[in-house]
């Protein structure tokens, strides 16, 4: 797993130059949204999303800064939904990447602009691509059939009894759109044909469900320290969740199944293969 720990940590030196780049300076007018937005931006996380973006780019034999592009909006878009989601009208966390939550840092009205902010910059971002396809993929993953469609469900099903079919929306829609729309984005930006864009959507699907079910048993199983965010808030807010549903046991055999689905589908790939499939490995385990 060393290649794989190599590749993240370069994906995300390369992300993170790009992000400062583009993102406005604090001390550009108005100076506290830009610096919410760099605080949270910059907080740290695995930059996963950048990493598969660059990954499918590479793999697909593409050239050039496109996949830059597509890499920052990702990571922007993750932000801004990692911002929201912790507010107290939603999960209301305190803690993200191991310091407060922006809302706690900024207050909550500067919470809900620099999340705006972040969701907007993405795209104007992405359409330095100069890839109409491009800006249509991450628009689809994050509206009413992708992500937020995933956070309305899963708010409306606090408290209630639910079905796994439900849980499986929720991740489908919440989590996994994302991460489809991560290598499919990469596949894009190096002209992929449609047969390989859908190995690639086949691939983040598995990848995606095993990602939601394992942060799911993260939730139980570790502690705030080592998740650098609060954890037992799944409980405690009576989420969706597949150990809520099917137990905890089950639900670690499930995200095992996901992974060797994902390896096998990393196995059709080309030479970025090896490390498509230790990364859907490393999805199972990670410790936050």
């Amino acid at each position: 797993m060393n290649h794989v720990n190599a590749f993240l940590k370069d994906s995300k030196t390369r992300v993170e130059l790009v992000l400062d780049q583009v993102l406005p300076p604090i001390t550009h007018r108005p100076t506290t949204l830009h610096e919410a937005m760099r605080y949270s931006m910059m907080a740290g996380g695995k930059r996963l999303r950048p990493a598969l973006c660059y990954a499918a780019f590479e793999d697909c034999g593409g050239q050039g800064d496109a996949a830059d592009w597509g890499a920052s909006a990702l990571e922007m878009v993750h932000t801004f939904s990692l911002i929201h989601d912790d507010l107290p009208c939603m999960d209301d966390d305190d803690f993200r990447r191991g310091i407060p939550t922006c809302h706690k840092k900024f207050g909550e009205a500067m919470a809900v602009l620099a999340g705006d902010a972040l969701s907007i910059l993405a795209f104007q971002v992405l359409a330095r691509s100069g890839n109409a396809q491009a800006v249509t993929i991450l628009a689809e993953a994050l509206g009413s059939d992708g992500m937020l469609g995933g956070q309305v469900v899963d708010i409306e099903s606090e408290g209630k009894p639910c079905t796994l079919e439900t849980v499986d929306y929720i991740h489908v829609h919440k989590t996994s759109a994302l991460i489809e729309a991560s290598l499919e984005l990469g596949s894009v930006l190096a002209g992929a044909n449609a047969e390989q864009r859908k190995l690639y959507r086949d691939y983040g699907r598995a990848i995606g469900l095993a990602f939601q079910i394992v942060d799911d048993i993260l939730d139980i199983e570790s502690s705030t320290e080592a998740l650098g965010k609060d954890v037992g808030s799944d409980i405690e807010n009576q989420k969706a969740t597949y150990p809520a549903v099917v137990g905890l046991e089950e639900s670690k055999k499930q995200a095992r199944i996901l992974v060797d689905r994902a390896v096998e589908f990393a196995g059709r790939m080309g030479p970025r293969s090896a490390v498509l499939a230790d990364l859907a490995r490393f999805i199972v385990e990670r410790g936050n």
